[in-house]
């Protein structure tokens, strides 16, 4: 496989677009640590193919998360057949990430660049500050404490107790290692993930086997839900699935070192199959394994239907999984932070950002229920994550995945995307409004009144990313129109 490591060599001091902050760190990163940070990167340094993209999306969904919601439909009280039909419409939203991830080779820039063509220069920060780093950091503490329950009992079964001290410290184990593959960036994740996805699959192919034969196909629950109960259990499922793939609005961020002739279809397609079957069959290895087990606590469920001997090589898989998507989520944050405005390297921005994960993770494992706050944060990010992927996908059709990287990176006040005053006014709007009708919908922490008034049935997912996306839709085509007609002429 071609290496995708750009040489921090002469043309990284050249790239006169790159914030401050970055060209630094292209002159100046250890030896093996990506030099690029949310700088535009050249067609000389592009390589490598859209297949790629495949692995790295499936060795991070081959993971514990993936376990817990799926088991959790269960415990929803929805039936199997309910729960694996909700498991493929909400993992179906798999297909916009893949969409996302076209403007990558477009632009030759991440997600957290590309969008300021939709906010603005200085809307884009307080994008980049809410729904880049804000929420990605939430997700890395979710997935680590995920990993972290794992290698807690892992620790255990080597007879040392899991205190508190005990606790701390692998969670700054884990974390750390997590950190290693960010900081190293996107040629180590390329190399190293589809090892981890062979080892991953060779190990959950095992738990499949093993769920299968003691799973209830014929599973109903015993007050089973009709009307508008059986239809809130659905959305909300729904919604909880599609977290996980609108999470990554962010998949450029991966896919920009590809050469600009890239086939669009082909890094949709990849990224959104990597993404879609793995979560599919482990979500649905989940729901299963709810039949015959209480999937309130999955680690030590699954424990009970597993071959004693391979229950230590499950524990380390869970972990590594849940190191490998944590890989991904901390390298999108410290370019977000970045894109934020602040002038420090990425290496330093992804280090700042596992410190916050960590703090947050000690917080849910040391203090709140796990599975609630999972349930709880992942319903809830999807009033400002729903919004902003309608947009970005908006954006995308609009200008038929037309970027130009230099533009994008250029952030004076004379830019093509520095708009009025540094913001879009449409997509600011078209932002606020999906997200404010979105949060008006929500029926999980709290009961908004739309959700109230259709009878406790969440519609966060889709009454925000219609608004927003038809809002932006409505307000920015005149003006895309426009500009791309001036730039023939």
């Amino acid at each position: 496989m071609a290496s995708t490591l750009p040489d921090p060599g002469p043309d990284a001091e050249d790239i006169t677009t790159a914030p401050p902050g970055d060209r630094p760190d292209a002159r100046a990163t250890a030896p093996g640590i990506e030099a690029h940070g949310i700088d535009h990167i050249p067609d000389s340094e592009r390589r490598g193919r859209p297949r790629e993209l495949f692995s790295v999306w499936a060795a991070a969904n081959v993971n514990y998360l993936n376990l817990v919601v799926g088991g959790a439909l269960v415990l929803m009280g929805l039936t199997l057949w309910q729960a694996l039909a909700v498991l493929a419409v909400g993992n179906a939203f798999w297909t916009l990430t893949g969409l996302l991830a076209v403007s990558g080779p477009a632009a030759g820039a991440p997600s957290e660049v590309v969008t300021r063509a939709l906010y603005g220069v200085l809307g884009n920060r307080v994008n980049n500050a809410v729904t880049g780093w804000a929420i990605s950091v939430c997700y890395f503490a979710l997935n680590l404490s995920a990993a972290a329950v794992a290698a807690f009992s892992l620790v255990e079964k080597a007879g040392i107790p899991a205190n508190t001290g005990v606790k701390t410290v692998v969670i700054v184990v884990i974390a750390a290692l997590t950190l290693t593959i960010s900081v190293y960036g996107h040629a180590v994740i390329v190399r190293l993930y589809p090892v981890i996805t062979i080892a991953l699959a060779a190990t959950f192919t095992v738990v499949a086997v093993s769920v299968v034969r003691h799973g209830d196909f014929t599973y109903v629950p015993t007050h089973r839900l009709t009307g508008i109960d059986l239809w809130a259990a659905l959305l909300a499922g729904v919604t909880l699935i599609a977290s996980g793939p609108l999470s990554y609005t962010t998949s450029a961020d991966f896919s920009r070192y590809l050469p600009r002739t890239t086939s669009k279809r082909a890094v949709l397609g990849f990224t959104a199959l990597g993404g879609f079957l793995p979560s599919m069959v482990v979500c649905s290895i989940g729901a299963l394994a709810a039949t015959v087990v209480d999937m309130s606590e999955p680690q030590s469920a699954l424990e009970q239907i597993l071959p004693r001997w391979f229950t230590p090589v499950f524990l380390l898989a869970l972990v590594l999984g849940t190191i490998a998507i944590n890989a991904l989520t901390a390298y999108s944050a410290g370019l977000a932070l970045q894109a934020v405005g602040l002038r420090i390297r990425r290496s330093v921005s992804v280090l700042f950002d596992g410190t916050a994960a960590v703090a947050l993770t000690l917080y849910a494992l040391l203090v709140s229920n796990f599975l609630d706050t999972v349930n709880n944060v992942l319903q809830l990010t999807v009033v400002l994550l729903g919004p902003s992927t309608a947009i970005y996908a908006t954006d995308i059709v609009l200008r038929r995945n037309r970027y130009d990287g230099p533009d994008l990176c250029d952030e004076s006040p004379g830019s093509p995307f520095w708009y009025r005053r540094g913001v879009n006014r449409p997509g600011a709007l078209a932002l606020l409004l999906g997200a404010t009708t979105a949060a008006l919908s929500v029926d999980t922490l709290y009961t908004g009144p739309f959700a109230a008034a259709a009878g406790g049935i969440d519609l966060t997912l889709p009454v925000g990313m219609v608004v927003a996306g038809g809002c932006y839709a409505l307000t920015m085509r005149k003006h895309i129109r426009q500009g791309q007609a001036e730039a023939k002429a």
